[in-house]
């Protein structure tokens, strides 16, 4: 990799080129977009080795600085995970093209008609960390949305994203589009990420993927619109009308399934009239996929060998297998811990009672609100939306995991026939 000494001037002509492109992929026909994703999803799949070899080495590099487990499972590219993109892609590509469509195309009394049509951001700039898929998922999705897009992968997975963003360009040439279209910026020195979230001339939405401080910093500090979440702390809560199969099941795999996720399961609640039921079988699953436990007084009465809970777990996005447990009376109390303590990320109730699931629905405040479902449901490729660019837990513009339609804007458009006002 080139020395970047002027990180400035780097970076503006990252922006420049960015900006250019993004007119390019504006005005690009739907064919040739689909077109570019085929190409980058057979080009992945292609270079599997390559790119396999480029994730070694930078697993290597991470556990040699000290990269905690968490760490080093969100760096890691399995086999599935490279199906995921490659499939992830292929969903993008078979996805409508939101760009262009005109709703709410209505006359209005001086005969003019008054519609809105939905338009890319235009530049989209990406700040993340060790996950090296969000390269292919990112650039898929800012594509077929008609955005150019400048990715800023963290340190710990430069080579894998400089290996994924090789056959992003061979793909992008492929269907004659703009290579510029996807740029991975080619330094690790932390000072681009401050001259990034500080164009407004050049981006127009800055979208971070990270740990906590790494958001929080962003946010402070940019100067561009920023779409975010910044904790991940999902409940689920086991009602009195549980099945117990499917709690233990749930369970199981909102904790398990993969534990340095956003949408893994950190406070498990229990309705009081069950727990002494449901709690023993699901802690014995849980410490046999080696689980800590830390909980109430209540749940430790149920569950003597449980380590006790402070207020700070409540709070606290673990990423890691442990899991507090709290006994509650009923729904309103299961949704006042929730309101108190969550993230308004994701969470799930476990009930056969239509009301009370209608309830949590309705009252319980987050981007994504489950019933009788593993909160590792929500993501993009999930949600049938190919993939996802980040998930948003702010109420304005997009809301959730965001995909293709959170990367857009709508434009009112007049269609007259000579009319003019009187």
């Amino acid at each position: 990799m080139t020395q970047i000494t002027d990180i400035d001037a780097y970076m503006a002509e990252v922006g420049r080129r960015a900006r250019s492109a993004a007119r390019a992929l504006a005005r690009a026909a739907t064919c040739d977009k689909d077109a570019a994703l085929r190409a980058i999803a057979r080009r992945i799949d292609q270079a599997r080795d390559t790119i396999s070899a480029a994730n070694r080495a930078d697993l290597e590099a991470g556990a040699a600085k000290g990269l905690d487990t968490a760490a080093l499972d969100r760096l890691e590219l399995t086999p599935g995970r490279i199906d995921a993109m490659i499939e992830g892609l292929r969903q993008i590509a078979a996805l409508p093209d939101p760009i262009g469509a005109i709703t709410d195309l209505n006359y209005r009394p001086s005969g003019i008609q008054v519609g809105r049509m939905r338009v890319p951001l235009g530049v989209i700039g990406i700040i993340y960390e060790s996950r090296p898929n969000v390269t292919a998922d990112a650039a898929g999705l800012c594509l077929k949305s008609g955005n150019a897009t400048v990715l800023r992968g963290g340190s710990e997975s430069l080579a894998s994203n400089q290996a994924i963003a090789a056959c992003i360009r061979e793909g992008l040439d492929a269907a004659g589009l703009p290579g510029d279209g996807v740029q991975v910026v080619a330094t690790t020195d932390r000072a681009a990420v401050g001259v990034m979230i500080a164009m407004p001339e050049a981006i127009d939405v800055i979208i971070p993927r990270g740990g906590k401080s790494l958001i929080e910093r962003i946010s402070r500090e940019a100067r561009v619109p920023v779409i975010k979440h910044l904790d991940g702390i999902c409940h689920v809560y086991l009602d009195a009308a549980a099945d117990p199969q499917k709690a233990l099941r749930i369970t199981l795999n909102a904790k398990t399934q993969r534990y340095g996720t956003c949408n893994t399961l950190e406070t498990l609640l229990v309705d009081a009239a069950v727990a002494p039921s449901l709690l023993p079988p699901i802690a014995a699953a849980l410490r046999e996929k080696g689980v800590e436990l830390r909980g109430c007084p209540r749940t430790r009465e149920i569950l003597p060998a449980t380590l006790a809970a402070t207020e700070e777990d409540w709070a606290t996005e673990y990423l890691a297998p442990i899991l507090s447990i709290r006994v509650v009376d009923g729904l309103d109390a299961a949704m006042e811990h929730i309101a108190r303590y969550g993230s308004a990320h994701t969470d799930a109730i476990v009930t056969e009672d239509y009301s009370r699931a209608r309830r949590f629905l309705r009252e319980v405040d987050s981007s994504s609100v489950m019933v009788n479902a593993s909160t590792r449901f929500a993501d993009g490729f999930e949600y049938g939306l190919g993939a996802e660019i980040g998930i948003s837990t702010d109420k304005f513009h997009a809301r959730g995991p965001v995909g293709l339609e959170g990367l857009t804007s709508l434009k009112f458009v007049v269609l007259g026939n000579g009319e003019v006002r009187a």
